[in-house]
């Protein structure tokens, strides 16, 4: 009997431990079931873990068994295979990458024809699909599905979101953070072809450095060799961008977010003076966006339901705090393209970073962690909800208490905004005591 209640997909595609939780076998499978699905070929691009390889030859060798034809972009930013799959006409496109995560897990990540996430109804039918106890198609002779490379496919991804720069970048200085991942041969590609100077650090990836201390989630990296100039740092699969302005400060997404929206509206293109942020959002950017006289619609986290809520309020700006910004192709999450975007920002206004950051002032957020053995049931314990009351009975309007199960890991995430750093902190530990009681 078929299990409707069984779930593959995350909040960023299907993630695990590669060769232990994310197998071949699953690979194969998955691809076999989301090939049942479409006509058409498939684009699929890795980054540089060193089970990407493996992982994203089971990926080609499940379409084809079903008679999908598959093209590879090697290792590619993930911008890069939602541009090329919409380029190209390709039904679906495959990211082998589990972006900001360590070395040791992988993920893949599917998009549709448009280049954007697949929705949630597309991903349950490729679930039902695969937990199905219905047969595969097998196809024979020249019905068999064929893999082919595609040469230079980092070159036409970079040749193409360079089109869009309306402003010379010659004389402007930045340090490049690769995280040993996606960007390491697109990025310097990229920065040259613009004519900006940039001096580039993790870019060497091994197979097992991707992320390693630098990164997205570590800019403190990049910031300690900046010198007084504009940072960039991308995470594994590069559709995250987190800035580090000439005085070490770092430039979030929210703050990246805020920065566009201004520049929009002073131009006159924020349409309907809207923009879109996840519940994660900094208070102090709802604060800002209010100053300005911009609407802030609020998503779940996911940078595709940040993208469905765009399409549907026809909004040029959106994003995550954490760095997955998306423009007006409303698409996914590129961190490239969000570099080039802020470099145009600063080009055209004569502004530094660190005055352009100026739109917003975050209010301190801590954010906890805490490893749970199931994930399951969390959200209706009653000693978790009480402690949340509790916290949020503290705050009044001063500040906000958001507590999630994250989607791609086996996490409770517990953040707290306060008027101070230190009230959130105990504040935030005193939910993660009870979450760990509870569920751990």
């Amino acid at each position: 009997m078929e299990d409707t209640n069984q779930r593959l997909f995350g909040t960023d595609g299907v993630r695990g431990v590669a060769n232990s939780d994310l197998t071949v076998d699953l690979a194969l499978n998955l691809a076999r079931a989301a090939g049942s699905t479409i006509a058409g070929h498939v684009v699929i691009g890795r980054d540089t873990r060193r089970s990407g390889p493996m992982l994203s030859s089971a990926v080609a060798a499940g379409f084809n068994s079903v008679g999908i034809d598959t093209v590879d972009l090697g290792i590619i930013p993930v911008g890069g295979v939602s541009r090329l799959a919409r380029d190209t006409g390709a039904s679906l496109g495959v990211m082998v990458s589990a972006s900001h995560n360590p070395a040791e897990d992988n993920g893949i990540k599917f998009f549709g024809k448009d280049g954007s996430k697949l929705s949630d109804d597309l991903e349950a039918a490729i679930e039902a699909r695969y937990f199905s106890s219905e047969l595969y198609s097998r196809p024979v002779g020249a019905t068999v599905g064929i893999q082919t490379h595609m040469a230079g496919s980092v070159e036409r991804y970079v040749d193409k979101i360079s089109q869009t720069v309306e402003y010379s970048m010659r004389g402007l200085e930045f340090v490049v953070d690769c995280a040993n991942g996606a960007a390491f041969s697109a990025a310097p590609v990229l920065f040259d072809k613009v004519g900006a100077s940039v001096d580039i650090i993790a870019d060497t990836p091994d197979g097992m450095n991707i992320n390693a201390g630098v990164g997205a989630t570590h800019p403190e990296a990049v910031a300690a060799v900046a010198n007084g100039r504009v940072a960039f740092a991308f995470d594994g699969d590069a559709d995250r961008l987190i800035a580090v302005d000439e005085n070490g400060e770092v430039c979030d997404g929210d703050v990246i977010m805020a920065i566009f929206a201004k520049w929009q509206q002073g131009r006159g293109k924020l349409k309907h003076d809207t923009v879109v942020a996840t519940v994660m959002s900094n208070l102090g950017f709802h604060h800002a966006m209010e100053r300005l006289g911009v609407k802030v619609v609020v998503t779940p986290v996911g940078d595709r339901y940040v993208v469905e809520a765009m399409r549907k309020t026809q909004a040029v700006v959106g994003g995550e705090q954490s760095g997955h910004i998306l423009l007006e192709d409303r698409c996914t999450g590129d961190g490239l393209r969000t570099a080039l975007r802020l470099m145009e920002v600063m080009a055209a206004t004569g502004q530094p970073l660190s005055e352009l950051r100026k739109v917003m002032t975050e209010l301190p957020q801590i954010l906890l962690n805490v490893r749970v053995g199931s994930k399951d049931g969390w959200e209706s314990d009653p000693d978790i909800a009480a402690s949340v009351k509790t916290a949020e009975r503290a705050l009044g309007p001063r500040g906000r208490v958001l507590v999630r199960a994250s989607g791609t890991e086996p996490l409770i995430r517990v953040m707290v905004e306060a008027p101070t750093a230190g009230e959130a902190t105990t504040i935030a530990e005193s939910i993660i005591d009870v979450v760990r009681d509870r569920l751990s």
